[in-house]
């Protein structure tokens, strides 16, 4: 069963009972306006949250036309719709090249709306063990049976959708650059192995956004291949705030209606998304600049390794894990590299697993040689003290 026709059956259950929200709803403000002003009466607005009526104010005395609103007053259901959402969504589904988009208010309501609302009773979902919190407090929400798999271990995962033959609906949740490790699993295997088993893929690409592939669109593109649900962020690599979900117009429909971390959160700031847009673009035409973001991955990479830093090996990318053991090592590090002017964080369990405590280095292009020099410096000498 393809995953259009599995989450249509859902939402046919929904219409059946008079439950089903549609998306088109969110345009009933305009609507309705349009309504009364053919009537020749004021627009009364009784659905919005804006109590105050703050939520509509835009800068100085300035038109729709050239300032969108601050707040959106209420969830996209409810009244909170705005053309500057669809306008972002668009965008977004065309940077990743999936048929539509959905908006979060952050990654971690996307993961967790979208894994809780697609893992029903009849599913089970193989989880990768370094998948970021907001998956597993997605799977922990779920009603579907929840199989942990060792990282990017694909031998364990096949092992898995073997033993889980019988379910009828299989997820497959993965991170496509895992925040902690600076790795990644081979999306190409994982995808074929997806359909071998007719199991759902699920990527989030958080930390792969606006880094890799083409246009910045994440792994996925860069390894030519399509999942069931993409998750992107917009607070990383595209410097604004928020998240998407990436899909059919069937997916996303369903998350309408039972992602609950979208349908009870107050709609993203419309003023907000017309920035977000315009940052979209500016990364999608960034290829410059991710350019020398991986050659300056590559300079601290090997500046590190010639210094016998404890790089994690299978790392890449502008994530650049130091392992050092202890907690109480990683704050010591971290303290000695704040005292020479560098703000370098230390992870500590539960983030991490017992005895990998570590710095977390991230690369920018705001760096310069020179500065990657100096960064590898002083981590060699704060880690030999």
């Amino acid at each position: 069963m393809s995953l259009d026709a599995y989450l249509g059956s859902k939402l046919s259950a929904l219409r059946a009972q008079n439950l089903f929200r549609d998306p088109a709803d969110a345009a009933a403000r305009d609507v309705v306006a349009a309504t009364a002003a053919r009537l020749e009466v004021p627009f009364l607005d009784a659905s919005s949250n804006d109590y105050l009526g703050l939520a509509g104010r835009r800068p100085g005395n300035v038109s729709r036309e050239t300032s969108p609103q601050v707040g959106a007053g209420a969830s996209r259901l409810v009244n909170g719709g705005r053309p500057e959402h669809t306008a972002l969504e668009r965008a977004l589904a065309d940077w990743v090249k999936l048929p539509e988009a959905l908006l979060f208010t952050s990654g971690f309501a996307a993961n967790v709306g979208t894994v809780s609302a697609l893992a029903a009773e009849e599913s089970v979902v193989i989880s990768d063990q370094l998948n970021h919190a907001s998956l597993i407090d997605g799977c922990r929400l779920a009603r579907a049976q929840v199989l942990v798999v060792p990282h990017l271990d694909l031998a364990a995962l096949e092992s898995a959708l073997s033993a889980a033959r019988a379910v009828p609906v299989r997820w497959v949740v993965t991170e496509s650059y895992f925040s902690m490790d600076g790795d990644g699993p081979d999306l190409a295997a994982l995808r074929a192995l997806c359909d071998r088993h007719r199991a759902f893929l699920v990527v989030d690409e958080a930390h792969a956004l606006g880094v890799f592939g083409p246009g910045g669109a994440g792994r996925c593109a860069e390894q030519g291949i399509v999942p069931d649900v993409l998750v992107g962020t917009l607070g990383k690599a595209v410097g604004s705030q928020g998240a998407f979900v990436a899909g059919s117009s069937t997916l996303r429909t369903f998350l309408w209606n039972r992602a609950r971390s979208f349908v009870f959160s107050t709609a993203p700031s419309p003023e907000l998304c017309a920035r977000t847009l315009e940052q979209v673009r500016l990364v999608r035409e960034g290829d410059a600049d991710r350019e020398k973001l991986h050659h300056l991955c590559s300079a601290l990479r090997q500046a590190l390794a010639e210094r016998s830093v404890p790089v994690l090996a299978s790392s890449f990318g502008p994530i650049v894990p130091v392992v050092l053991g202890t907690a109480e090592r990683a704050l010591r590090v971290a303290d000695a590299l704040r005292a020479v002017g560098i703000l370098a964080q230390p992870i500590r369990p539960p983030t991490v697993p017992e005895g990998t405590a570590r710095l977390r280095l991230t690369v920018s292009t705001r760096f310069t040689e020179n500065d990657v020099g100096r960064l590898a410096d002083a981590v060699a000498r704060a880690c030999a003290e």
